[in-house]
């Protein structure tokens, strides 16, 4: 089978209930608000309540990329879930979302993880999957589902978030193709972001992360153009998407893209390189980080969710354009790619904007915030947790163990 077509079929995004305005954080916690809003580019972030995990996220993102974009979950043949904050040192959380999906016995299932890269890595292997000829006519479905949280009054505090995107991988995809001959990837060992097993909050170098981040992306993309059938550049691409653990990240990143095509360093200290780079970077990379900007960092999900921020704005205007995609995940792995809008990603608009969900979304006070991370904080241990008592009103929900087995409810509307 030719793996010139494949690509993503369906797109569609859940989170949490709930989100808190940076502007009141930075106030609570004596800081210039421009910090948080310019510094880092955000604006809120989306904060999981201890009924919300990465099973109810990924089971709901799941759910509205089969239900909207009209897909029999009979036609999924291989569930990948991309997390960093598994719920179990040993069981998946794709075979909970397998079972709480209803998909076939015969669906190949298990999770990746590699930091914020393991759902690149499941999306390039559900292609290979459907390249080689096992998938049969069946399509993958790909969840990057995760909660970002470094806890109360750390450096990490603004840079939280928490949410799902469900990609669905097809051979004939309505929304987006890759360029199988442009897909480039990077790994080396690096500690610039860990969780050992008994910590509930990762360790991080920040600013040595960046560097191994920017490293990454040259290195991936030298990988992704070392052969010389295909096109011979990525110059007149689009649109630029990069991982984005805060939004600012997203203008470091093509800053550097911008040097290794042009095969040397921009001096920002040069008025007419610094407005060329402000202005490139205006037009393929800021107009599509209005989503990450509300919601915060997603970690697995954050390059998908400028994905679609991306789709549902310019989607008709830019069909049959090519667009990069650059993941990274720290530890360290990324993978760069190329890929071509596809002509009716335009029809399903509707389907993947996430926007009417997040206008129905709780602001919460500093004192809901605060109460909401100590209460997340001994969330599995608890035999029984009542949505209802975290303002939620429908929904899948954890509700709490019962002999050391996770339990979860599905809550109609009142």
């Amino acid at each position: 089978m030719s793996s010139n077509r494949i690509g993503i079929d369906a797109l569609a995004f859940s989170g949490p209930d709930a989100y808190l305005a940076l502007a009141d954080l930075a106030r609570a916690r004596g800081v210039d608000p421009d910090k948080y809003t310019i510094g880092l580019g955000q604006h809120s972030m989306a904060i999981a309540s201890p009924c919300e995990d990465p099973v109810t996220m990924a089971v709901q993102a799941g759910q509205s990329a089969l239900k909207k974009f009209g897909i029999d979950p009979d036609e999924i043949g291989t569930l990948i879930v991309g997390t960093e904050t598994g719920i179990d040192h040993s069981k998946p959380v794709a075979v909970y979302v397998h079972e709480l999906l209803g998909l076939s016995q015969n669906c190949r299932t298990f999770e990746t993880k590699h930091a914020c890269y393991g759902a690149m890595a499941g999306l390039t292997s559900s292609m290979d999957w459907i390249a080689s000829g096992r998938a049969r006519g069946r399509k993958a479905l790909v969840i990057a589902s995760d909660i970002a949280s470094y806890g109360l009054n750390t450096p990490g505090e603004p840079t939280q978030g928490a949410g799902a995107v469900a990609m669905v991988v097809s051979a004939d995809p309505r929304l987006l193709a890759f360029d199988a001959r442009r897909i480039g990837d990077y790994t080396r060992q690096v500690m610039d972001f860990w969780r050992p097993l008994y910590s509930k909050y990762a360790f991080a170098d920040g600013h040595y992360s960046i560097e191994c981040y920017l490293d990454a992306l040259a290195g991936a993309h030298q990988d992704a153009f070392a052969e010389a059938d295909g096109p011979d550049s990525d110059t007149e691409l689009v649109a630029c998407l990069y991982h984005i653990p805060f939004v600012r990240m997203a203008f470091k990143a093509h800053q550097r893209y911008l040097e290794i095509i042009q095969g040397g360093p921009i001096d920002r200290d040069h008025p007419s390189q610094l407005q060329a780079l402000k202005e490139d970077y205006q037009r393929r990379v800021l107009p599509w980080l209005s989503l990450n900007a509300e919601i915060g960092n997603i970690y697995t999900g954050s390059l998908f969710l400028s994905l679609i921020d991306l789709l549902r704005q310019q989607s008709s205007d830019l069909a049959g354009q090519s667009i990069s995609l650059f993941s990274y995940g720290s530890g360290c792995g990324a993978t760069y790619c190329l890929a071509r809008i596809q002509p009716t990603a335009c029809d399903w608009v509707d389907a993947m904007d996430p926007s009417a969900a997040l206008d129905q979304r709780r602001k919460l006070s500093m004192d809901e915030y605060e109460q909401l991370i100590e209460d997340c904080s001994s969330a599995d241990q608890q035999p029984h947790l009542d949505p209802s008592d975290y303002g939620h009103r429908s929904g899948l929900f954890y509700v709490g163990t019962q002999d050391h087995q996770r339990q979860y409810r599905q809550q109609e509307k009142a």
